[in-house]
């Protein structure tokens, strides 16, 4: 069956403002039909076999009568408070046990029957017997009262529960600003610790530059002082040989001449050289030294003679002085 016919049907169940689905077998409630029905303010969906109300059904705000009697309901549904306008609703004879919390926002309810359903003692005895139209009335305000009861209890105890997660989530960001203010604290810690490493460090290196400097400096004062003491040393050393190498130098070759002159004249006067022309002038210069050294034998040893007294006062002088 199509929805155009569905809607047809529907307009064939209407008469005025009410809206008669009662005896159609119907297990369950055309919803999204009857919102197109909003001049139909009392719906009959009595003796069927509804064992439900789809959610869509609290959306039919503009209902003022609902008769559900002789169907297999078992529960309302949640959002049932919704309908702010009914004024009229027959439940008699489901499976009803309780009733959703929102139906204490029924406020234009005045007439209710909810006999021969297996309800929950409290709302049985809310419920009354609902056997005349008084009582029904009566039932539709004590059950309201009680749903309202019912509603602050619920209220309260979200209310507890709000608080106590509230609480929890409050005593949540104080231990999450607890942790991050250990966190940073710890991290504080670590970056004075590594500042106060990397100080440390940097003392002991420019402890460590100062005293290499400082050794350097010592060790170039120690080679400045110890070369110029070498440098001074080879100068007072290496003054004097020069003289030495150059005294030596003469005295050698005076001793050459001396053995070349001597040679010369042992040939002279001891071979047969001695009666050439050459020789003649080396022979006469031996006569005259020979005779030179005779002259003076008497003055050399007066010269040895005083030279022995002098190097004995000497010595002797020297040797007082040590004493």
């Amino acid at each position: 069956m199509s929805k155009n016919s569905k809607v047809l049907n529907l307009k064939d169940k209407i008469s005025g403002n009410e809206m008669d689905l009662s005896l159609c077998n119907l297990t369950e409630v055309p919803v999204r039909e009857l919102a197109f029905f909003t001049k139909a303010t009392v719906l009959d969906l009595s003796c069927n076999n509804i064992t439900s109300l789809p959610p869509e059904f609290c959306n039919l705000t503009h209902l003022v009568k609902v008769d559900l009697s002789k169907n297999q309901l078992t529960c309302l549904p949640d959002d049932l408070g919704n309908l702010t306008n009914l004024q009229h609703l027959d439940l008699y004879n489901n499976k009803l046990i309780v009733l959703p919390v929102s139906f204490s926002q029924l406020r234009s309810l005045k007439w209710l029957d909810l006999k021969d359903n297996p309800l929950e003692p409290d709302l049985a005895k809310a419920a009354g017997d609902c056997l005349d139209e008084k009582q029904c009335k009566q039932c539709s305000s004590k059950v309201l009262q009680h749903m309202r009861g019912l509603q602050e209890e619920v209220d309260r105890a979200r209310e507890k529960r709000l608080l106590r997660e509230k609480e929890l989530e409050r005593k949540k960001e104080v231990k999450q600003r607890e942790r991050e203010a250990r966190e940073k604290e710890a991290r504080k810690r670590e970056k004075a610790e590594e500042k106060e490493k990397r100080r440390k460090e940097y003392n002991a290196q420019m402890a460590a530059t100062a005293a290499r400097e400082q050794l350097k400096k010592k060790n170039e004062e120690k080679k400045k002082k110890n070369g110029q003491t070498a440098a001074d040393k080879k100068v007072v050393e290496s003054a004097p040989k020069p003289r030495r190498s150059l005294i030596g130098l003469m005295f050698k070759l005076l001793l050459l001449l001396l053995l070349g002159l001597a040679g010369v004249a042992a040939a002279c006067r001891l071979t047969d050289l001695q009666k050439e022309a050459m020789c003649v002038p080396v022979n006469a210069a031996v006569d005259d030294g020979l005779s030179w050294a005779r002259e003076q034998e008497v003055v050399v040893r007066q010269l040895v003679s005083n030279l022995s007294s002098a190097a004995k006062e000497f010595l002797e002088s020297t040797q007082a002085s040590k004493n």
